[in-house]
């Protein structure tokens, strides 16, 4: 009984592996034959507000962050408003342009009559560190809105909150790696993005981890040599891409406004040309450390950033 129970469990691996890889490959066949309403797409609401100019960023470090992994995260919004000579193309600072050329500009041209055409800039304002986690290592959705709102974001900004791998926050790998939200009254908007190298890489740091589910391909070599770090700039990146299109709610979606598809999550998972369900795409490999990316930073930095929902095609458009 007990080689016929071991058969057992070895068919019943090898079945739900080949499920699994079908059923990569039938999402895969129905992403290509799926065309979505016209009506469905992601478009601009009229009357909604996005953040334009120059916007003030203020930083929280909730828990204990290494100054290298600082710096990897504050290379990364520094590169976004970089000089064109600052880095190689493709660079994080075209992957930015897109987006004020696509969203941002078009709404503020139009609530200037034309005259508005100022490109839109993220400003280091201030950062802030709580090592000692004064609201507790399990925080809710509500801590995370008040630690926003003690960095002091101007009118017009945005406060982030980075949480470290030792910090619990509520959703957190289960649906949610990160969100970003706003104080409509104040005029500013919040992000939160956590380090997922503990508690949950495989939802949160894919592909530079083995996903939580589906095939185990070995994982991509993150490009900062920090899997949880180079995992959280994939999600600032897709939160940043929200919170200046998106900021209250009533710009750029699709969908319900309640849970809204925006500029990056209408395109989750999509990094380089090719990619589909399970598979990033084609991307660059340093052939140094053989690490993959998609952009190229300031002092000569590389990360992986997520596709954008071109506007003008009605499709998702990569950097690769």
């Amino acid at each position: 009984m007990a080689v016929v129970r071991s058969k057992a469990v070895v068919l019943l691996a090898v079945v739900m592996l080949a499920s699994t890889a079908q059923l990569c490959m039938g999402a895969r066949r129905r992403m290509e034959l799926y065309r979505p309403d016209p009506a469905d797409m992601l478009s601009f609401h009229n009357g909604g507000a996005v953040l334009h100019g120059d916007i003030p960023v203020s930083i929280l470090w909730y828990g204990k962050f290494s100054a290298a992994q600082k710096s990897v995260i504050v290379d990364f919004l520094l590169s976004l408003t970089a000089e064109p000579q600052a880095a190689a193309a493709p660079s994080v600072a075209l992957w930015w342009s897109t987006i004020d050329q696509q969203y941002l500009s078009p709404v503020a041209s139009a609530s200037s009559n034309g005259a508005g055409k100022e490109t839109t800039r993220l400003l280091l304002a201030n950062q802030l560190s709580d090592e000692a986690c004064s609201m507790g290592s399990s925080l809710t959705l509500a801590q995370i809105t008040a630690l926003a709102a003690t960095t002091k974001p101007q009118r017009g900004g945005i406060a982030l909150v980075f949480t470290a791998q030792d910090v619990a926050v509520e959703g957190f790998g289960m649906g949610r790696c990160s969100l970003h939200g706003s104080d409509a009254g104040a005029g500013t908007a919040y992000i939160w993005v956590g380090n997922p190298a503990m508690q949950c890489p495989g939802q949160c740091a894919w592909p530079f981890h083995q996903p939580a589910y589906g095939p185990q391909d070995p994982p991509l070599v993150a490009p900062n040599g920090d899997v949880g770090v180079d995992g959280m700039v994939m999600n600032l990146a897709s939160m940043l891409a929200g919170a200046v299109t998106n900021p209250f709610g009533d710009a750029y979606y699709q969908g319900s406004s309640d849970a809204p598809l925006e500029a990056c999550t209408a395109c989750t998972g999509k990094f380089g040309t090719g990619s589909y369900p399970c598979y990033a795409g084609d991307l660059k490999v340093d052939p140094a450390t053989g690490a993959s990316y998609n952009a190229n930073g300031t002092r000569g930095r590389k990360y992986l950033l997520p596709a954008l929902y071109d506007i003008s095609t009605s499709a998702c458009s990569t950097l690769v």
